[in-house]
């Protein structure tokens, strides 16, 4: 009962300081910001998704007036840019960067083209790539005319197949907001994991300002003579914190299914971030150990958050084979391979067991400590 008790104050408090509820609906802001920012980019450097989009019409590029009705005006505008013309090739260049992404210009007598273009635009990969493939079909065409082939044998050559795609098991694949490789790679790879633990780096602060206050308040030692032992007060503070973040990073997962990125195996991940969480929260216990004002105590966990950051995301951008065999025991490396797909290897829960292990250690060792200071303020 008094357990309970100690429980319910906690979740009140935190229920009650206004600034955790603020750092929450900031953590909707940046999940909101970053799947905006993954959807954003997938787009602009697809040029398959921009004409989906219709954001083609978009990209302007110049050509002088002398090759209106060109071959080449053609084979840019089957491309889907906008066309814009200049009276001359030095006028159109000092529009590139400014009124149009590119300039395409005959460069001398022999009939070779010339492009300069704009590769600080946020367009410019698509623009590159689709004044590539036109200049492809365009020189193409003029070496297959130059033989004397006819327009009709021109188009056979061009357009050897007919491919349609045909869909089987549509019905059972998952909605996904963006048929696009580079999106499925930023949001599993690297935005999921970070939405999921985002919750648990505040809860580090949460549980050194509820132990370092009590310091502060001069209500730790109240506490200590309290009925109940060192791991039951631990209990009754940490609960309410690991439970606020779990109930977060359920939250996030739901909004990222009604953002059409499901995330597989929500079970699983609830486990292992709850020992993940428990670890966070041990280390936030033993900083709030070693110090006596939340002062020093928010110093301290900005650097722990630093390093864990460190430690925990950069494994997603490594390769090493010969490190696999740690880098697979990462929970983040683990959350992505969980949350990316509905088929799991059953040898994929042996890799818990390292996060496990440690995280319990580390709330072991925050228990130890615990004991150790109540007892000398005692």
């Amino acid at each position: 009962m008094k357990l309970l008790s100690l429980f319910k104050k906690e979740a009140k408090d935190i229920l009650s300081n206004k600034i955790y509820l603020l750092v929450v609906f900031v953590q909707l802001l940046i999940i909101l910001g970053a799947y905006g920012l993954a959807l954003t980019s997938s787009v602009v450097t697809d040029p398959d998704l921009l004409d989906e989009w219709g954001g083609s019409t978009a990209i302007k590029v110049g050509l002088p007036q002398n090759l209106q009705g060109s071959t080449l005006e053609e084979s840019l505008i089957n491309q889907d840019l906008t066309l814009m013309y200049f009276p001359d090739v030095e006028s159109g260049l000092n529009q590139v960067g400014k009124e149009v992404v590119a300039l395409v210009y005959i460069s001398n007598e022999e009939g070779d083209i010339g492009l300069q273009i704009d590769n600080t635009n946020v367009f410019y990969p698509v623009a590159r790539d689709k004044i590539n493939k036109a200049l492809d079909y365009y020189q193409l065409e003029e070496r297959l005319s130059s033989r004397g082939l006819s327009v009709e044998e021109i188009n056979i050559i061009q357009n050897p197949l007919d491919i349609n795609e045909i869909e089987i098991n549509k019905e059972s694949a998952s909605p996904l907001a963006l048929e696009s490789s580079y999106f499925v790679e930023i949001m599993y790879g690297f935005i999921v994991p970070f939405i999921l633990l985002l919750p648990f780096f505040l809860a580090s602060n949460i549980v050194t300002d509820s132990v370092v206050g009590e310091k502060e308040r001069k209500t730790f030692e109240v506490l200590l003579m309290t009925p109940l032992s060192g791991p039951m007060v631990i209990a009754g503070k940490i609960l309410p914190i690991l439970l606020f973040s779990l109930m977060q990073s359920g939250a996030w997962i739901m909004l990222l299914y009604f953002l059409q990125v499901p995330v597989y195996n929500p079970l699983l991940l609830m486990v292992l971030l709850f020992f993940v969480g428990l670890g966070f929260i041990g280390m936030g216990v033993l900083i709030s150990m070693l110090v006596d004002s939340t002062k020093e105590a928010n110093s301290a966990v900005t650097l722990l958050l630093f390093f864990a950051t460190f430690i925990l995301f950069l494994p997603l951008f490594m390769n090493i084979p010969a490190l696999s065999g740690i880098l697979n025991t990462i929970p983040t490396v683990i959350i992505v391979r969980m949350s990316s797909g509905p088929y799991l290897n059953p040898l994929l829960l042996l890799e818990f067991l390292p996060s496990i292990v440690i995280s319990l250690a580390i709330f072991a060792l925050s228990i130890f400590y615990f004991r150790q200071e109540g007892a000398i303020r005692l």
